[in-house]
């Protein structure tokens, strides 16, 4: 099986706390979809006999282009090769694209799963995070959402500054009274070079604290828990088996092709495991859209297990402790430091293998670093 990420890089304007690659001009909408169609012909060799099992609009704001376009590009690869029966063809989209006659739209160009980037049901923090809708709006997108696809996604955001506990409560209040498929929930996080950083180097904002930010994870990890939502990753949560299937796929380091600016690629080629990525810039990208994998590299042995590693403990399928064992350079004190994390309450060991604890999901990166390399914490 094999999934497929497109970025759509085109935004009506980026957020206090985005970091990824966008452009806030559409006018070269039209060529981007022409470079795409050229892109996906290049690389068909890689598509031709193969079957898809999940294929993911992300971006950049992917509702905001005409459906036209992804159903133009939809068909080509169809063309390609196989998609699998239960494909999963989710969507990325704001609010303010999806307007009462916008889902038919969507949906009739083979979209199956919509992820709605709502990031608040309160107005106080969407105008803090610098959303262009309101709350009202979020709640009436996902109702219409909900309506339309049998599996919706919303992205909510905690730890805004100022945010307190009754606020991220209205949110999971909300959340679960809809009962979306699938909520996300992300920790806000000052990324370099965004609006977000500019206001906390100048002193207009101040972050909250780690701890409070951690009662805010928590929170939602309890009560989404209550409601029937299984925590399969440290951020997501799912009812059934609502999962995001490209987003588990790559967290279980499965073969994935991205398509567009700034995308990143993972396969074996030759014996070896390969990870791409795609030029950062349009005006190149449509220039040039052959030369793809402007970024390459061969995973070393050592690479490749700090990545299994990493990766098995954000999701919870958990860690194999004697694949952790064979290959770790720490002998005998693998063991105490597994204990140590046991003590605390951020592991818990069944059956040879670790997982994470909902306390434990907050240290993820923190704990495979020191089981891999010794770290202090």
């Amino acid at each position: 099986m094999l999934s497929l990420y497109v970025h759509i890089p085109f935004c009506r304007s980026r957020c206090s706390y985005c970091d990824f690659y966008l452009v806030t001009a559409t006018k070269h909408v039209e060529a981007f979809f022409r470079a795409l169609a050229l892109e996906t012909a290049f690389r068909a060799p890689m598509l031709q006999g193969r079957t898809i099992s999940a294929i993911h609009f992300g971006g950049g704001t992917p509702s905001m282009v005409p459906v036209h376009y992804l159903a133009g590009w939809l068909e080509q690869v169809a063309a390609l090769c196989t998609f699998s029966p239960d494909i999963e063809i989710a969507l990325e989209a704001n609010p303010e694209d999806l307007a009462a006659g916008a889902m038919e739209g969507i949906r009739a160009a083979g979209i199956t799963r919509l992820s709605i980037g709502l990031q608040s049901f309160t107005d106080e923090k969407l105008r803090a995070l610098g959303r262009a809708h309101t709350a009202l709006e979020s709640m009436q997108v996902t109702e219409r959402a909900l309506k339309h696809f049998d599996s919706v996604s919303v992205d909510l955001i905690c730890g805004v500054p100022g945010e307190k506990m009754p606020l991220w409560k209205a949110d999971m209040e909300q959340a679960v009274m809809l009962r979306p498929q699938h909520i996300s929930v992300y920790m806000l996080s000052v990324e370099p070079k965004t609006l977000l950083h500019r206001n906390l180097m100048n002193g207009s904002i101040t972050v909250l604290d780690e701890s409070v930010q951690a009662d805010l994870y928590e929170y939602a990890g309890r009560k989404l828990g209550e409601e029937g939502y299984h925590h399969y990753e440290v951020s997501n949560f799912c009812l059934g088996n609502h999962h995001s299937r490209y987003n588990l796929a790559s967290w279980k380091r499965q073969p994935y092709i991205g398509f567009g600016p700034s995308a990143h690629s993972f396969y074996c080629s030759g014996g070896r495991e390969i990870r791409t990525a795609n030029v950062s810039a349009l005006s190149r990208y449509i220039a040039n859209p052959e030369a793809v994998g402007s970024f390459r590299e061969e995973l070393t042995d050592e690479e490749i297990f700090t990545e299994k590693v990493f990766l098995a403990l954000r999701i919870n399928s958990g860690l194999c402790v004697e694949f952790l064992r064979k290959d770790n350079k720490l002998g005998l004190r693998l063991s105490e430091r597994i204990a140590r994390f046991e003590a605390k309450g951020w592991i818990r060991l069944a059956e040879e293998r670790l997982y994470l604890t909902e306390k434990g999901f907050l240290f993820a990166d923190l704990i495979a670093g020191d089981l891999i390399f010794g770290q202090a914490y």
